[in-house]
């Protein structure tokens, strides 16, 4: 039987950057059901006792950008450690991402998250900016109306419920796979996220 993959995630975060075409690789191979969840992770470290990054420890700073080199390297992705528009507000990306789940579905979704980590990680451009999410939406062959639909009621509705369904699944950070009420946390823990999609 083919599972469900709940799929939490920052628009911003480098980690889920850094996992996604893996992820997107392991479910397509394993026939799981994606459901994109683009969440306010402020809310969710506000609940879970997380800090957002400019708040954490220098040593705790010094190391993230250590690991994201590490992580670079060892997957041989392109990734500016220090991007030019980081930090960057994620919300508008994430109710962008939100509207076009709802009309084109998860496929498109899950095209659109990816440009979107690229924007930030690779390109170094500013997903905080609605010129640049236009354009996004353009590169990916959505149509435009979508950016429009993201600023309306619906979108921030399901954009809140999706912090609060990871609140209450007890999802702490970013990205993180809730598979049977089961949550694999970072993108270094995808090859459990294939054990368990596979297994009976």
């Amino acid at each position: 039987m083919n599972k469900t993959v709940d799929y939490y995630f920052a628009p911003q975060s480098p980690w889920t950057y850094l996992g996604h075409a893996r992820f997107a690789a392991i479910a397509a191979a394993t026939g799981a059901t994606v459901r994109v969840l683009p969440a306010d992770f402020g809310k969710v470290f506000a609940a879970s006792g997380g800090l957002p990054l400019g708040k954490r420890a220098p040593q705790r700073q010094a190391y993230r950008l250590q690991e994201l080199a590490r992580f670079r390297d060892a997957l041989q992705m392109p990734l500016q450690v220090q991007p030019r528009f980081f930090p960057v507000a994620g919300d508008d990306a994430g109710r962008l991402i939100v509207a076009v789940d709802s009309h084109e579905g998860t496929a498109a979704a899950m095209h659109l998250s990816g440009a979107v980590f690229d924007a930030v990680w690779v390109q170094q451009r500013d997903i905080a900016s609605a010129q640049t999410l236009a354009e996004l939406l353009s590169e990916c062959g959505l149509p435009p109306e979508r950016l429009a639909q993201s600023r309306e009621p619906a979108a921030q509705q399901r954009y809140d419920a999706n912090a609060q369904a990871a609140i209450d699944a007890g999802v702490f950070g970013a990205p993180s796979y809730v598979i049977d009420g089961e949550i694999f946390w970072g993108q270094d823990r995808l090859d459990f996220v294939e054990r368990k999609l596979r297994a009976d």
